[in-house]
Parts: structure tokens; sequence; C-alpha cells
């Protein structure tokens, strides 16, 4: 029996500790749980419905990582400039090649006769000018 009594006076002493405890704490502060900047804003809350609202009603186009379509892009390039490279020209092909080679000659020439124009003396430039001058009065 005494060992009863005791039980009894042990739950009914940690029931008096919890509630002194309990009634020390609600003098207390308690701490708030701080906001979430992101989740607060406007902007992100309007733009997480938008999305919400497109992915119901299935308007958001199934789309790949930007660098999984930018990889596949380039195997895809690097594939057709393969197959052009083991196909032979055509001859619009070879006709333009020859074409292009000319105007780039034709460039690169009209650039050494800009920069000999800009090395040769004024004096020169002028005398080959009144070469070029017919004199009518004779």
């Amino acid at each position: 029996m005494v060992y009863e009594n005791h039980k009894t006076e042990s739950s009914s002493c940690g029931t008096s500790v919890s509630q002194k405890t309990t009634e020390g704490q609600d003098d207390l502060i308690r701490p708030k749980k701080l906001p979430n900047p992101i989740l607060e804003s406007h902007s992100h809350r309007g733009l997480h419905r938008e999305l919400l609202v497109s992915h119901r009603w299935g308007l958001l186009p199934e789309e790949k990582p930007e660098l999984q379509r930018v990889l596949e892009q380039r195997r895809l390039e690097q594939y057709r400039e393969r197959e052009q490279a083991l196909k032979p020209p055509s001859d619009l092909e070879q006709e333009l090649r020859k074409r292009r080679q000319k105007l780039m000659a034709y460039e690169q020439d009209e650039l050494r006769r800009k920069e000999d124009l800009e090395k040769m003396p004024e004096f020169v430039r002028v005398r080959d000018n009144l070469r070029h001058i017919t004199i009518s009065g004779y």
C-alpha cells in the first residue's frame, strides 16, 4: 500500500510541476516565425498562381531544359555538317564558291591599292592626276 501511495504522489507531483512550468511560460514572449519575403511578395504569388492555372489547363509546353535543347541543337548541326562533307558539292555550290573566292580576291586588291595610295607621297598622286587631264586649248 505504501508503494501505491508513492505512485500517486509522484504522478500528482509530476502534474503540478508541469502546471507550474506552463504558468511560468505564459509570462514569457514566445518567438514568432519569421516571414518569408519570397512567399509574401505579390509578384511571386501572382506568378505562382498563374503557373498553377496554366498547369491545370495544360497550357505549359512540354519543354526540355535549356542546356539539353542547346546540346541537341549542336549535335544536329554537327550531324548536318558531317553529311554535307560526305556529299560531293553540286555544280551550283562550286560556282558560288568560285564567285566568292573572286570577290574576296577583288576586295583584297582594293585594300592593297588604298594602302598604297595612303603610303604614296602627295606630290606623286597630284602628278598622276595631272597626266590624266587633257589640255583642250592646243
